[in-house]
């Protein structure tokens, strides 16, 4: 197998559970982790909790590695097994 093909794999499945975990975990009207984590906190100026905003920009860190390690797979094994 390709080593490249290798880590485009591990990188599509640790992206996804990751994806799947960090979006569960997002709040849903003032209900979730997030705001059970940061109850004390004060929310900032755009109303979101630091929490929250972290969780954010985890969670779109998930979803652009799984869009990339799409593309590489796509490029790299085109016809499939």
């Amino acid at each position: 197998m390709n080593p490249l093909l290798i880590v485009a794999l591990l990188v599509w499945a640790v992206s996804s559970v990751g994806l799947i975990v960090f979006v569960l975990l997002h709040s849903g009207k003032g209900t979730g982790l997030s705001d059970m984590l940061s109850g004390s906190l004060t929310p900032t100026s755009s109303g979101t909790s630091i929490i929250e905003r972290n969780l954010d920009r985890i969670t779109v860190g998930f979803a652009i590695a799984f869009g990339v390690s799409l593309l590489v797979l796509m490029v790299v094994y085109p016809k499939g097994l």
